[in-house]
């Protein structure tokens, strides 16, 4: 999908990954509206990247919200991209450190924002996408998730987070095909550890990051690397009926592993291959 001129939606477009995909966006061409929380740095990101970028603050839970997101977005022409990062964290124990029951309240929280919010945002424009012109040989739109490397390999304290990027994760092929048919395409990206100012002020560096989270040297990455996977994702027609998966390793596994071949049915972790990202049938992947 060429995305000169296009208009494009960012979730948790005011920082992190989502920043990230919004500034590669506005490079390709597209008009980038970003969705974010009022409290975020939204409206102050936009006035710095230019007259291209506007900021709708909306909670990704709240339906109202998200379509005066695409209705501000649709001004600049149809939604054709979306790129849905919003999201938040939450530790959670089964049985917290004092004996007490873990927080129910918690989990539901992040389950509505991280699972609850992206079906919410993918519904929404997928409506706005089918009334599209196709183009390209059929597209009407691409929307890229955002899954996490927790959602195969939670660590404790994560079960809401893991749960509700798990749940992504199983809806990414689902709605694919439902929206196959509707010249629309649907994929997930699921990273592992990145340097983002999420990470806390440890992260100056990668490697900095790195050893804040006890992983080897050059283990985290650069935000970048999502980005340049969301474009590739946009601008290649993947196989929208037998979509599958390409993986790397997690960077807290310092295991060497053999790079295995990919089918619909399964999930392989390789190492690292510059050639994955570019293979015509993909669901979720792992940035690395």
């Amino acid at each position: 999908m060429n995305l000169q001129g296009t208009s494009a939606v960012v979730t948790g477009g005011a920082s992190g990954l989502g920043l990230a995909t919004a500034k590669r966006l506005l490079q390709a061409g597209a008009k980038v509206t970003i969705a974010d929380l009022a409290t975020s740095s939204g409206k102050l990101v936009a006035e710095e990247l230019g007259a291209s970028v506007q900021f709708v603050a909306a909670d990704v839970t709240d339906t109202a919200a998200m379509e005066a997101v695409y209705d501000a977005a649709e001004r600049w022409g149809p939604v054709r991209a979306l790129v849905h990062c919003a999201g938040r964290g939450g530790a959670v124990r089964l049985v917290e450190k004092d004996g007490s029951p873990g927080s129910l309240e918690t989990y539901e929280a992040v389950i509505r924002t991280n699972l609850v919010g992206t079906f919410n945002t993918l519904r929404l424009a997928a409506v706005r996408m089918a009334r599209n012109e196709r183009i390209d040989g059929g597209d009407r739109g691409a929307c890229v998730l955002t899954a996490s490397v927790a959602a195969f390999e939670g660590q404790i304290g994560q079960i809401p987070y893991a749960s509700a990027k798990a749940g992504v994760v199983g809806m990414t092929i689902v709605a694919a095909r439902d929206l196959a048919t509707k010249g629309i395409r649907v994929c997930t990206i699921a990273p592992g550890l990145f340097d983002t100012r999420a990470a806390g002020p440890a992260a100056a560096t990668g490697e900095g990051f790195a050893r804040a989270v006890g992983s080897a040297p050059g283990a985290a990455r650069h935000a970048g690397r999502i980005r340049a996977l969301a474009q590739h994702i946009w601008r290649t027609r993947c196989s929208m009926a037998k979509p599958s998966a390409s993986t790397a390793p997690f960077a807290w596994r310092r295991a060497k592993r053999t790079a295995q071949p990919m089918n619909a049915q399964s999930t392989a972790r390789a190492e690292p291959d510059p050639t994955a990202i570019r293979w015509p049938r993909c669901l979720a992947a792992f940035a690395s």
